[in-house]
């Protein structure tokens, strides 16, 4: 049982009210049979104090939304971080429920339930044992010793491969990144680096030990810089790290709110963090194609309703622009794409329904994206996590929403769950996430970039730089596609504009093999479980 607990984290990791198409979309029609069904009970005033886990609501579908809820006051995740209990009478964007269930600081699902499983110091002593299932015992062994959950849901025990593996999995990320430092910037810059969402600080102690004992000329050199939303979390990195690494500074805040601008060369880790980013849900209207994006109530009791209006949010309209721009295509059959009236023909049948399926959009991916361009315009990005997933809820690039109960991992078929008693998390499409990345990368900077230098600060060998106009256009009008525009003012020893490869995707196996010390986690048998396992996930470098 506990075994299934750990184990579907490590393969992975509603039905809304109906109206016509207006301000309010619909999600199906009214059946007859419906409209006739008794309305649902009053709750027993009794019953109103009554916590409550798990929603699966019966919802019968009217033709118009619930006028009460539509009326309550929109907030967002950021209004609702002072709050101790969640709130009642308001409605939110999707990725606002999202952002407040899993990160308010005094309800939220990770700074009160999570608690990342964390297996010796010296980790598992994988040469020693026998085969994969000697070491899923070892791993079922550490969770038995949280101890068993008797009533609701207990701790919401969950692992990442950085401690599964450690200190192997960490000693490769560092190597990954020591030698892209020493090929580019040694010794004319500083190494530094940035982690966001370093839990309990293990892959940022592997990495700074590997460089400490390895390449102590470029640990001399290194910053290593933590940005971490928990501050439970912050106080245990700070124990962690700062004491055996003076080189770590621990920045208490989401990277959403980041406003430092970094002008030197830097790495930028993301691991295991995307797939807890809040999305957007939307749905089109299947006459006209126009998007819809979701609105979630919740009532005075507590309970959950689900809307929909016109876009008007920024950052989903920046989202459907960019993927406007790529022509990534919509998740709709091409068929009733192309043609206008086979979708009115469609949407005219009994009992179809006049909204496409819903689609869960990277809202906050993007605004990551953004951030990187904007803060850390000399980046490298290092990210890596799921590319699909099992259980998850209904729609297109849905989640998966789970909680642990009695020691069982427990799925759910709906986003609409009790506030911080879930973990809700994405698949991350790589291909169609590298081209967004790209995109975003080669538009231009923020208004700190207005004068259309990098804050005039060149390679300390480079003292003099060119401008863009001369730039990579100057020796022939050639610029390679798989390179992008290179930062204006920044010039490589030749006197030619420094440009980067494009980012590339690759398998978390591919990844391994190339910068692991694969004995160090191969068992008697020869079965390695650090390349087995993980297979649903991938890496951006």
């Amino acid at each position: 049982m506990l075994r299934a607990a750990w184990s579907a984290r490590l393969a992975a990791r509603r039905s809304p009210r109906a109206c016509p198409r207006s301000a309010f979309s619909t999600s199906l029609r009214v059946r007859k049979d419906e409209q006739t069904r008794p309305e649902r009970p009053i709750r027993n005033p009794e019953d109103a104090h009554k916590d409550k886990f798990n929603y699966n609501p019966e919802l019968l579908f009217t033709e118009e939304p619930n006028p009460e809820q539509v009326r309550y006051p929109a907030v967002t995740a950021n209004d609702l971080d002072s709050r101790d209990t969640p709130p009642t009478e308001v409605r939110m964007l999707v990725r606002d429920f999202i952002e407040d269930s899993l990160y308010n600081p005094n309800y939220g699902y990770f700074p009160r339930q999570a608690v990342i499983l964390d297996p010796p110091d010296a980790g598992f002593d994988f040469p020693s044992l026998r085969n994969v299932a000697s070491f899923e015992k070892k791993v079922t062994e550490k969770y038995i010793s949280y101890g068993y959950d008797t009533s609701g849901p207990g701790r919401q025990i969950w692992h990442t491969p950085t401690e599964l593996f450690k200190p192997w999995y960490g000693h490769a990320i560092a190597k990954c990144l020591v030698s892209e430092y020493l090929l580019k910037y040694f010794p004319y810059e500083d190494f530094v680096i940035y982690e966001i969402g370093a839990g309990n600080g293990t892959l940022a102690c592997n990495v700074l030990d590997y460089i400490r004992n390895n390449h102590p000329d470029v640990y001399d050199r290194t910053r290593y810089n933590i940005v971490e939303i928990s501050g439970r979390m912050v106080e245990v990195q700070k124990e962690r790290l700062c004491e055996s690494h003076p080189c770590v500074t621990v920045n208490h805040q989401s990277v959403f709110h980041w406003t430092k601008r970094e002008p030197a060369p830097c790495f930028f880790i993301a691991m295991e963090v995307i797939d807890n980013f809040a999305h957007d849900l939307i749905r089109y209207d299947l006459r006209t194609l126009e998007p819809y994006q979701g609105w979630v109530t919740i009532d005075h009791n507590g309970d959950f309703g689900m809307h929909y209006t016109r876009v008007s949010d920024p950052l989903i309209s920046s989202f459907l622009d960019v993927r406007r721009r790529l022509k990534h295509p919509l998740p709709i059959r091409p068929v009733l794409q192309k043609y206008s009236a086979l979708r009115r023909a469609y949407a005219s049948m009994p009992l179809a329904p006049n909204l496409s399926q819903e689609e869960y959009i990277p809202t906050r991916l993007l605004s990551l994206l953004l951030a990187l361009r904007n803060y850390f315009p000399r980046h490298r990005l290092l990210l890596s996590d799921f590319h699909s997933l099992p259980d998850t809820i209904p729609g297109y690039n849905a989640p998966v929403v789970q909680t642990r109960f009695r020691n069982t991992t427990v799925p759910c078929t709906t986003l609409l769950v009790k506030q911080g008693y879930f973990d809700i998390f994405f698949p991350t499409d790589f291909e169609r996430l590298r081209d967004m990345y790209e995109l975003v990368l080669s538009e231009p900077h923020g208004p700190s970039q207005a004068s259309g230098t990098d804050d005039g600060r060149a390679l300390p060998h480079a003292p003099n730089a060119s401008s863009l106009s001369l730039g990579s256009d100057f020796f022939s009008s050639y610029y390679p596609k798989d390179r992008r525009t290179p930062v204006d003012g920044v010039v490589s020893a030749s006197g030619l504009p420094v440009g980067e490869h494009k980012s590339s995707v690759f398998t978390h196996a591919e990844f391994l093999q190339t910068y692991a010390d694969l004995s160090k986690t191969r068992l008697r048998t020869g079965e390695n479980p650090m390349l087995e396992y993980y297979q649903n996930v991938k890496v951006l470098f």
